[in-house]
């Protein structure tokens, strides 16, 4: 009969700690825990401000295809005479072929105008264009830029996902640790429970003369140990837990702290997972997915207009203008249109040897290869990362497969050896044997349980697909 309340002691007592648990926790998932990261951390609020960054870039770039207005107007009085009244105002459009639109009033009077200012009372009106046929026909400043800006606003999407990538990973190893640790407790707890409840009743029975003494002393000993272990266990769950919350915010302004109530997965509660198919095959298509590796992508594109630029700027500078000119009757500013008034020329300029172009196209060439050099050799160190990464995270998943039917053997032993006991058949000292082989065969697949997760978390951190 005591050896019997000795097992239903420790059953009861197993049991107790397992409910109280269970009615005041709250579990925090791994992928509420990521949702909240996503939406509220800083980092995140940083990178969605890419995104808002790239469309200002493009802002500023379209703006130097904004039509404006100018005007302009002189006088010189002397000696009481108007010497000359000048003033000129309009409209000029720049365009996306190269081609400049202006129209405008022209309005000067005066006792010595220069003669080629002289127009009629009324002004004269005019509307024309220009044009550049050689640099600049193709490809221009303002066309670069803005191109340049559109490959920016494009790279903020990837720039996005590479520091979502970072964010989630970091996040999600804090997570797995704090999963580990408080695992750890909860089997470090268990053991201290164990052992408090056999003492309890070794030192009974050993008052009845069915124990010698020494018994007691033995697992006095094991539960000095197990306290030890047990508060260490206490303060990794501690750290973790704070470390946890650094991820946690409420819109990026607000910290937040986890409850002691908040815990995360029991260790009987997930599964081992293994190697997906569909991301073996990711690791063909790495330099069109992964975000560091698009990065070099957009760069090259972004050095590939500016290539376009500098050989346009080989070619002479021929800019041809031609501007229809009307005297405004009765009101109508087209009233005096006629083709024989208009002005028209053209400006042509060239370099002699063309060193700036050429050099400038030169080091533009070697840029480009410069990054494509970058881009291979980035593209095999990801390859590599992520091939280990896989090769990690196929190696813990079988090693916590076969781990998990060794704590279940261990747990099959201390059971026999606990019957064994309960019978006379036994000591204490093998019986606590056998149950810090129990203890210790928890404690491994807990840390190859948190391996194989991580290494999950890795493998898809060096694919990029975390976002």
């Amino acid at each position: 009969m005591k050896k019997l309340l000795f097992l239903y002691l420790w059953l009861f007592a197993f049991t107790v700690s397992l409910k109280g648990e269970e009615d005041s926790t709250k579990l925090l998932t791994l992928d509420n825990f990521l949702e909240i990261v996503k939406v509220h951390h800083p980092v995140s609020q940083q990178a969605n401000l890419f995104l808002d960054i790239g469309d200002a870039q493009v802002r500023q770039a379209r703006g130097a295809f904004d039509p404006y207005a100018f005007v302009g107007a002189s006088e010189k009085f002397f000696d009481g005479k108007n010497y000359y009244s000048l003033a000129d105002g309009g409209l000029k459009i720049p365009t996306w072929f190269g081609i400049e639109i202006k129209a405008g009033m022209e309005r000067n009077t005066g006792l010595f105008l220069n003669p080629e200012a002289t127009v009629p009372d009324a002004g004269l009106v005019y509307a024309g264009a220009s044009i550049n046929i050689g640099n600049g026909l193709f490809i221009d400043e303002r066309r670069a830029a803005l191109r340049t800006a559109q490959i920016f606003q494009e790279s903020t999407v990837v720039q996005r996902r590479l520091l979502y990538n970072q964010l989630i990973y970091e996040a999600g190893q804090a997570y797995w640790d704090w999963f580990r640790t408080y695992n750890n407790f909860l089997v470090m707890q268990e053991g201290v429970n164990l052992i408090k409840v056999r003492l309890d009743a070794t030192k009974r029975s050993a008052q009845l003369g069915d124990r010698p003494y020494i018994d007691t002393l033995e697992g006095t000993i094991q539960l000095q140990m197990r306290q030890v272990r047990l508060q260490q266990a206490v303060l990794e769950y501690k750290n973790a837990t704070a470390l946890l919350g650094v991820y946690l915010w409420i819109d990026a302004r607000v910290p937040l702290e986890l409850g002691d109530s908040t815990i995360p997965y029991m260790k009987d509660s997930i599964e081992t997972t293994p190697v997906q198919g569909n991301v073996l095959q990711m690791l063909d298509s790495l330099q069109a997915t992964h975000p560091l590796l698009l990065q070099y992508q957009y760069k090259l594109d972004g050095l590939r207009v500016e290539r376009r630029l500098k050989a346009e700027q080989l070619k002479p500078n021929l800019q041809l203008h031609y501007t229809p000119l009307a005297e405004p009757i009765n009101g109508n500013p087209l009233g005096g249109l006629s083709l024989n008034s208009y002005k028209w020329g053209f400006n042509f300029s060239m370099p002699i040897f063309l060193r700036k172009a050429r050099g400038g196209l030169e080091l533009t060439d070697l840029k480009i290869k410069q990054t494509l050099l970058d881009l291979n050799n980035k593209n095999a160190q990801i390859q590599y990362k992520a091939l280990a990464s896989l090769n990690t995270w196929d190696y813990t998943n079988q090693q916590a497969v076969l781990y998990q039917q060794t704590v279940s053997d261990y747990f099959r032993l201390f059971q026999g050896e606990l019957t064994k006991f309960n019978v006379g058949e036994s000591s204490v000292f093998l019986l606590n044997k056998r149950e810090v082989g129990y203890i210790e065969a928890q404690l491994k697949y807990i840390e190859l349980l948190t391996k194989n997760h991580k290494a999950e978390l890795a493998a898809n951190y060096a694919l990029g697909l975390l976002m």
